[in-house]
């Protein structure tokens, strides 16, 4: 065991200095690269993560999770077994996108509210895009198409509530019991008793909240731009220095093997590290290549989320016990799933990508990447009401369904 972690020291080191080395030898290159990331953490991650993370730090000392948490206590603990609190971190993560679902659960975990096994489902599955990139950055910015949103969408977050279900049986614990029944306003007032507990735990005020929020999201989006930054530099100086050519070949066989155009290789391992670069990749593979490759390359990379998400996720979970593996295998599950969902939906949802690409004329490629922002950012609140009204239909086909399913059981 301790040769085990001695080599893994060395070989890390070993990577490190390899790295600084090449940055010296390619200075100018890994400068330009740096300029780059800075550019996507200072015009896309920066204004649509700091007011999420400042919200979800007022909400949490207001104790407005606590009341959610009572809420949706009945239809969370069946469908994905974890606490109700996990609905609020749910629709959180699909309307600020990562990584912002792996922060609420750090500190649910912190503050004793989610187990182990239950972060760790928690965390796998709330960790998403947000619409504001998927449609402002993917749709219009690189495939210059706001229409194919629906599908990436579609195939995006509704393959991540399908990773949310196969996460149930993650743990070794038995299947917790259902929360006992009782009516709406029953249910309604303890959601408000327990926020106003919360809140006289909290006790500060709100400007001491306010200002703790922006301390700690400001410092949190310093070290997400960090990490962008740095995937980017090591992308860079790995390609110029031919490291990469054996992960384009091996992923060039894999693609070959699944039927996807060898031509997406570059995509798909420029997305294994940073999910911009993949992405801007895959819109410009290639002018011979089908769109829906294209755009499914595309959905696995956002499914993904890249080295520098998962570096992100690791450092919020660093205080926890929460494990990284499951953590990883869901992401390149849920991104298999989300680019096989393309190809499903990529005929049932064509009405739909033409009503909206007739609807919002003034996304276009002409206008930039943000022509039609004041539109994409209420989306994110859209989505948030969308995902607890979800939440709601599926308890109740639970609860339809339950009988049925005992019955099966039996």
């Amino acid at each position: 065991m301790l040769a085990a972690r001695v080599w893994k020291t060395a070989m890390t080191a070993a990577g490190l200095i390899a790295v600084a080395a090449m940055m010296i030898v390619f200075p100018a290159q890994s400068l330009t690269a740096a300029l780059r990331g800075l550019s996507i953490w200072w015009d896309i991650l920066f204004p649509a993560l700091v007011p999420f993370f400042v919200i979800a730090e007022l909400m949490l000392g207001f104790g407005i999770v606590h009341f959610f948490g009572t809420l949706l206590d009945p239809m969370m603990r069946p469908l994905f077994r974890v606490p109700g609190i996990g609905g609020f971190v749910m629709a959180m993560g699909f309307a600020s996108g990562y990584p912002v679902g792996a922060r609420l659960t750090a500190q649910l975990w912190e503050q004793r509210l989610v187990s182990r096994d239950e972060g760790e489902r928690l965390v796998a599955f709330t960790t998403t895009s947000d619409p504001i990139f998927l449609i402002g950055a993917v749709s219009v910015g690189f495939f210059h198409d706001v229409g194919l949103a629906v599908v990436l969408a579609a195939a995006h977050y509704g393959t991540s509530v399908a990773i949310g279900f196969l996460m149930r049986y993650h743990g070794s614990r038995p299947l917790e019991q259902a929360a006992p029944k009782s009516s709406g306003a029953f249910l309604f007032k303890r959601a408000m008793q327990a926020m106003h507990r919360a809140r006289l735990l909290d006790s500060r005020t709100f400007g001491e909240m306010l200002r703790d929020a922006l301390q700690s999201s400001l410092r949190l989006i310093m070290v997400v731009g960090g990490l962008v930054v740095f995937f980017c530099v090591v992308l860079e100086v790995l390609t110029l220095s031919q490291v990469m050519n054996g992960l384009y070949m091996a992923v060039n066989t894999v693609l070959q093997s699944a039927g996807v155009p060898p031509e997406l290789s570059q995509a798909v391992v420029n997305g294994l590290f940073e999910v911009t670069l993949g992405a801007k990749s895959a819109a410009g593979a290639g002018a011979h290549l089908t769109l829906a490759s294209k755009v499914a390359i595309a959905a696995f990379i956002l499914s993904w989320g890249g080295m520098s998400v998962h570096a992100q996720v690791v450092s919020l979970l660093n205080r926890t016990d929460l494990r990284y593996a499951p953590f990883g295998i869901a992401r390149f599950a849920h991104g298999i799933l989300a680019a096989v969902a393309v190809f499903v939906l990529w005929e049932p949802l064509s009405p739909a990508k033409v009503a909206i690409s007739d609807a919002l004329p003034a996304f276009s490629a002409e206008n930039g990447l943000y022509a039609g922002l004041p539109v994409l950012f209420p989306l994110s609140g859209i989505l948030f009401i969308g995902t607890i009204a979800l939440l709601c239909v599926l308890h109740a086909a639970y609860l339809c369904l339950r009988p049925l399913l005992r019955r099966l059981r039996m």
